[in-house]
């Protein structure tokens, strides 16, 4: 690059591919701000072996549009009136069909595959699944497992949010100049905006466990490891990719809690469980380690936001 702009090497190296790939992502970040150098790389391409290619393309297309194209009705018209210029039909312009769901449809493809696909649906079945359990069964230790299991519902999200497997977009998404770290947090906050507020509505929802038991955390005590532990599965994602990511975070937070339920000797399972969500989420020291982890994954994610513009891309 030289100055604010393109160099003429750059240009004709970009469009013919030979130019290599961090060059190419970072020219086209900067073709978004710059209509100037737009139109040069336009030009070359055009200009460049590809440009026959491409033209041949284009015909071929409006050719296929022009066949297809029904013909026009005929329009019955007046006499004509000497003196008086024809005035000729104007087609009406074709309106744009309206997408499948509207505004609420796009949103939703543009969220990402775990709002289009079952997870949103399992997180709902979990929140209601805690009541049914709850209320129906009569099950004291509902409380304690929704909290265990809450924190793990995003990563699940985030492993299903981004990546060849999931997204069958992903080759033009991955390649396009948003397609980082912003498009990835951006599928974060839509999988946090469906799973917190249903698990934490169902949380306060459950009835109190029995006084003889220990008491289990509050229903938003889970909010802060849930973030914690989701932007940690983030940070980690720009090493090893989303789907490993999450379930390294995923599988470090069940062993955090089974290791110690299993060493001690003493029963109810679920009491046991509830005394070891406490020490995890009850108090000021606990939720201030919370937010200082959340805020050290948050600093690492923007130390590292360039490797998310190569994420899962090969």
């Amino acid at each position: 690059m030289t100055g604010w702009h393109a160099s003429d090497e750059v240009v004709a190296r970009y469009s013919d591919g030979s130019l290599p790939e961090t060059d190419a992502w970072s020219l086209e970040k900067h073709l978004e701000g710059c209509g100037t150098c737009a139109a040069r790389v336009s030009r070359a391409a055009r200009e460049g072996a590809a440009g026959v290619v491409l033209a041949e393309v284009r015909d071929s297309v409006l050719a296929a549009v022009l066949e297809s194209a029904p013909a026009p009705a005929a329009v019955p018209t007046a006499p004509p009136v000497p003196g008086v210029p024809i005035a000729l039909p104007v087609p009406a312009a074709s309106r744009r069909p309206r997408a499948v769901g509207g505004r609420l449809g796009r949103i939703l493809w543009a969220a990402g595959p775990a709002l289009r696909g079952a997870w949103a649906g399992a997180v709902a079945l979990v929140a209601v699944g805690a009541l049914a359990l709850a209320y129906g069964g009569g099950f004291d230790g509902t409380r304690p497992l929704l909290l265990a299991v809450a924190p793990l519902v995003p990563l699940v999200g985030v492993a299903l949010s981004y990546g060849r497997h999931a997204d069958p977009l992903h080759e033009i998404v991955a390649t396009s100049p948003s397609g980082g770290l912003r498009l990835v947090l951006m599928r974060t906050a839509a999988v946090l905006a469906v799973s917190v507020p249903l698990l934490t509505v169902a949380g306060l929802l459950l009835p109190a466990t029995d006084p003889r038991l220990p008491q289990a955390p509050a229903a938003a005590a889970w909010l802060l490891p849930g973030l914690a532990l989701t932007l940690a599965t983030l940070a980690l994602s720009g090493y090893v990719g989303c789907r490993t990511a999450s379930a390294v975070v995923g599988g470090g937070w069940l062993l955090a809690l089974a290791a110690p339920l299993l060493t001690v000797p003493e029963p109810g399972l679920t009491a046991r469980l509830a005394q070891q969500l406490s020490l995890y989420f009850t108090g000021a020291s606990p939720q201030w380690g919370w937010a200082a982890a959340s805020a050290l994954c948050a600093l690492l994610l923007a130390a590292r936001r360039s490797a998310y513009d190569r994420l899962e891309t090969m």
